[in-house]
């Protein structure tokens, strides 16, 4: 299980991105964030400006594909006064206001072929003129860049310069769908609705067994964007104690048919995993009911946990004091700690499982 800030997750897939975050921020090279749309590529970049060197500067996002194209250029680069109508005074664009730190440009794909030849001027000397100067300017900014378009695909249509391409391209994090994250939807449900019931002042437990079915089956096309979106909504319009489907807008012909398993073994992991994230859900973390309703003990129940990784999603008193009354073998039962991330590299001795980092991305 990892958690980067915001982004949350217990899936082999984004457990990968978490890594490729921790490295990426040490260096400081340009990164490409691609993947759908809402899947969270804004905070991946701030994911990686906040472990950097520069994180003590600032972080100066702009959304390339909502400006005008007009503006895009005054915007990013700046502009003297006079260079237009309208320019009553000089303002500085925002590689300037990122100097020290980031910028973060998203739908890079979007940029007119007058800006990526100006883009990649920066990326290769630092350097740049503002809309209607002659002064060469230099800047101390790291470039993070992000897009749901097919860049090779612009690239072959003469949309996208193939040398920004690779110039942006140095390193590469591409964003998981969210209907591919296995059980990371429900994990990011149970954290969303204790945001949103504080922010609304709701009193609300948890989810009924059919919304916590519903959210586990949806094939969620908006992706983090949504599921945030649909369970605020849901607090919102909630009328008893739990979230039912019909407070998350989920129909029955919205929801998808769960594809077959390819093994035994494939099949066993997945439905463990099911079954522990339903659990914590359903009883909020309480270790005596969870273990009561699946049927193990105490200490079985945490082991399975801690090896698929989801023991930072119980209460945070939970783990400690269970941990202090529990004894293991430390020959043979002992959890070494892997990237602080509580996952046992191996799986353990008396127990079936994997650790999460370890399961077959299409379980």
């Amino acid at each position: 299980m990892g958690i980067v800030d915001e982004m949350v997750g217990a899936s082999p897939a984004i457990c990968a991105v978490f890594d490729l975050v921790r490295k990426m921020a040490t260096t400081e090279m340009p990164v490409l964030i691609t993947g759908e749309t809402g899947t969270g590529k804004e905070l991946t970049a701030q994911a990686i400006h906040e472990r950097s060197l520069r994180k003590h500067g600032p972080f100066v996002p702009i959304n390339c594909g909502a400006i005008p194209e007009t503006l895009l250029e005054s915007e990013l680069f700046g502009h003297e006064r006079g260079a237009f109508t309208g320019a009553v005074q000089q303002k500085k664009g925002k590689l300037e206001a990122a100097g020290g730190g980031t910028v973060f440009l998203d739908e890079v794909g979007d940029l007119l072929p007058t800006l990526q030849v100006k883009l990649l001027r920066f990326l290769q000397e630092g350097t740049f003129e503002r809309v209607g100067g002659q002064e060469t300017l230099h800047v101390d900014a790291r470039v993070l860049a992000a897009t749901n378009v097919d860049l090779k695909t612009a690239i072959s249509k003469n949309l996208f310069r193939e040398d920004l391409y690779y110039r942006l391209g140095v390193l590469h994090i591409h964003l998981p769908p969210l209907r591919n994250r296995g059980e990371d939807p429900l994990l990011m449900a149970t954290i969303f609705l204790k945001q949103a019931a504080v922010t609304y002042r709701k009193q609300i437990r948890g989810y009924t067994p059919q919304a916590i079915d519903a959210l586990r089956t949806y094939s969620w096309p908006g992706n983090v964007r949504e599921l945030s979106n649909r369970v605020r909504r849901a607090v919102v319009m909630a009328e008893g104690m739990e979230i039912t489907p019909q407070d998350l807008d989920l129909a029955v012909e919205d929801l998808q048919t769960v594809d077959s398993l390819n093994s035994l073994r494939a099949a066993h992991r997945r439905i463990e995993m099911e079954l522990l994230v339903k659990a914590i859900s359903l009883h909020r973390g309480n270790l005596t009911r969870m273990a009561r309703d699946l049927e193990v003990s105490r200490s079985t129940l945490y082991r399975k946990l801690r090896a698929y990784g989801l023991e930072k999603f119980m209460p945070a008193a939970t783990p400690l004091s269970f941990r202090s009354k529990t004894k293991f073998n430390k020959s043979k039962q002992s959890l070494p700690q892997e990237h602080g991330r509580g996952i046992s590299p191996e799986p353990i001795p008396d127990l079936p499982l994997k650790p999460a980092h370890e399961i077959p991305q299409s379980v």
